[in-house]
């Protein structure tokens, strides 16, 4: 049994935490397969409402592509095949119904930092760092580049990819990386904190929301109008939104039925 990636639920809320302490909880290709599989079956639950990516231990969130695996390997068909998976798993991140929370306690880089800015939320601790490093060995960090270029201004996403410099968490959360920083002994309450508070939503909701918000990102502002009135209809002859006005109404915690 593969055991790159620990996973775990409770009370709505999904834990996935990348557990390889001695390879600085670097991606192999195993690693993202575990992680990819994770994803598809978690999208099955209607239960799950946001899941929690993390890394093992207080000093690496994720180091990025493995690259004794590469050097060993060092071919370019499985570097091609690695680009592919890792691709496929990034993007299933996006395209997950459920709200993806990254949780960064200690450094991100390369294909680590490209984790946090494809994961929707981010919430870092202020002893984190940040870079985009390949260039420091000559790889430009292409991969990694298309959700951070996605994520922040072109000029900041440029800044990381041509020095390779580590980033204090101050500066993520001024770039817009990260959505916050925080204390270490406070980061474990804030992560529960969000992530529960999410959770506590409709499903059906979270959902529905998740897939307008970026498919209109990628439409002119006429094509995104004419997109969300389409949604909002559906959304509103939900039962849950039914019972979400119904509660409001009635001064009463909803009920939720959530993704059928």
């Amino acid at each position: 049994m593969n055991e790159d990636v620990v996973c775990h639920d409770e009370q709505g809320v999904a834990r996935l935490t990348l557990n390889r302490p001695s390879s600085g909880n670097s991606l192999s290709l195993s690693t993202i397969q575990a992680l990819h599989s994770h994803l598809d079956r978690l999208a099955q639950r209607k239960d799950i409402g946001a899941i929690v990516l993390s890394g093992v231990g207080q000093r690496i969130f994720c180091a990025g592509h493995d690259l004794k695996e590469i050097r060993e390997r060092d071919d370019a068909e499985f570097f091609s095949s690695l680009s592919v998976e890792c691709s496929a798993m990034m993007q299933a991140l996006q395209s997950q119904p459920q709200i993806v929370v990254a949780a960064i306690d200690g450094v991100a880089t390369a294909a680590g930092c490209q984790l946090v800015a494809a994961a929707d939320l981010a919430i870092a601790t202020t002893r984190s760092r940040f870079a985009t490093p390949g260039v420091n060995i000559g790889l430009w960090c292409v991969t990694p580049m298309v959700a951070l270029s996605r994520a922040v201004a072109p000029k900041h996403a440029m800044q990381m990819l041509a020095t390779g410099e580590l980033m204090d968490a101050e500066f993520a959360v001024r770039i817009g990386l990260v959505n916050e920083a925080v204390a270490p002994d406070a980061f474990e309450a804030r992560v529960s904190q969000l992530a529960g508070q999410i959770a506590a939503k409709s499903t059906f909701t979270l959902a529905t929301g998740k897939r307008a918000f970026y498919r209109q990102l990628q439409m002119s502002t006429a094509e995104a109008y004419e997109y969300v009135g389409e949604v909002g209809v559906r959304n509103s002859i939900h039962p849950d939104a039914i019972e979400g006005i119904q509660a409001f109404i009635d001064k009463r915690p909803p009920a939720w039925r959530g993704r059928a």
